[in-house]
């Protein structure tokens, strides 16, 4: 006979920053959660890509490398006890009596909820590989050696010639970070112009300058060279086929991440170009009682930052408090006033 589903009040979809801020705010609103997430460990992207990344833009944070702000976040929401089931993907949705949903996971956990917080930042996620001869064969030589798609720990790249490609805020803040334990770093570009944000553009031109960064553009990937024991030269063109060829240890390709929503995109929700409307008001989705936040949500003004996820996730928790309790009036209290469990409020 199959076990009977867990109640619970909230089901949170992603373990990401944004996620784990959910379950603070469904705390503070004495909601109990349940939180799915596909990879085996909290945080999303900044554990699985980049924990060592500096982050800029956190209020109250001038600098705070991105592993950990997750194990703040995963502190903050640990006086509520929330439960995780990692590894996992919720393979359907299916509406109950009462407003209520049946979620079910890929490893059969299946959990009765009052509403559904779906903060899933981009969904499944992968590198997008720059489309180099033979470059199959150099990944995988591990941390610091062959092409590498992220950065998990900086000292694996002491000392090493680093190439990095792309031109967005990964490709800029690596620059900028790896600068301080590489031997060399040469950032490839096709145009002059970097899409990132322009204190930490003005950082690496500064590191250029100085002759402790050197940009390669207007460039683009060309080839690759190396043999089984390593890398040992990248081959790069600009627009009129000149080449040139860069030492190097390692490749840091930077050309952003494939995206796929996997499940969530036949959950009715309304989803375009792989995002799903939510009504900025109350974050709440096309279904009534399954709230969105985060990156894997649109809606006109919105911004792709962390902030303005947390933001959204307060939304949705008190939208999510009002769905499965209709008939209770709340009063909203601050942190300040009535603390946390355990706390000294």
């Amino acid at each position: 006979m199959a076990n009977a589903p867990i109640t619970t009040d909230v089901a949170i979809i992603g373990a990401g920053p944004v996620g784990l801020f959910a379950v603070f705010e469904c705390g503070m609103l004495k909601l109990d959660c349940h939180v799915i997430d596909a990879l085996d460990e909290v945080g999303g992207q900044l554990s699985a890509l980049y924990p060592e990344k500096p982050i800029y833009d956190i209020p109250g944070h001038p600098e705070i490398l991105a592993g950990e702000l997750v194990s703040m976040l995963e502190a903050q929401a640990a006086p509520f006890g929330p439960t995780y089931h990692l590894g996992q993907q919720v393979s359907t949705l299916e509406e109950q009596p009462g407003g209520r949903w049946l979620v079910k996971t890929t490893r059969g956990v299946e959990l009765d909820v009052g509403a559904v917080i779906i903060a899933a930042g981009v969904g499944a996620f992968g590198p997008n590989r720059p489309p180099l001869d033979g470059i199959e064969d150099f990944e995988g030589m591990g941390p610091g050696q062959g092409v590498n798609y992220l950065v998990k720990r900086r000292e694996d790249f002491r000392g090493k010639k680093v190439v990095i490609a792309g031109g967005g805020d990964s490709a800029v803040d690596w620059a900028v970070s790896l600068s301080e334990v590489a031997e060399s770093i040469k950032v490839v570009h096709r145009r002059p112009k970097f899409r990132a944000a322009p204190e930490t553009v003005q950082r690496m031109q500064t590191l250029a300058s100085e002759g402790n960064v050197e940009l390669v553009v207007p460039y683009q990937l060309a080839g690759i060279e190396g043999d089984r024991s390593g890398l040992s030269e990248i081959s790069v063109a600009d627009l009129d086929g000149n080449t040139r060829m860069l030492e190097a240890d390692v490749l840091l390709p930077f050309f952003g991440l494939s995206q796929n929503i996997g499940p969530i995109a036949d959950w009715g929700l309304g989803i375009e170009h792989n995002h799903i409307t939510v009504n900025p008001a109350d974050m709440s989705t096309a279904r009534a009682g399954i709230f969105g936040a985060g990156d894997i949500i649109s809606y006109p003004g919105k911004l792709k930052l962390i902030l303005m996820g947390f933001s959204e996730a307060a939304l949705a928790a008190h939208s999510a408090r009002d769905h499965v309790h209709p008939d209770e009036a709340y009063h909203f209290e601050h942190s300040t006033s009535c603390g946390v469990p355990g706390g000294a409020g």
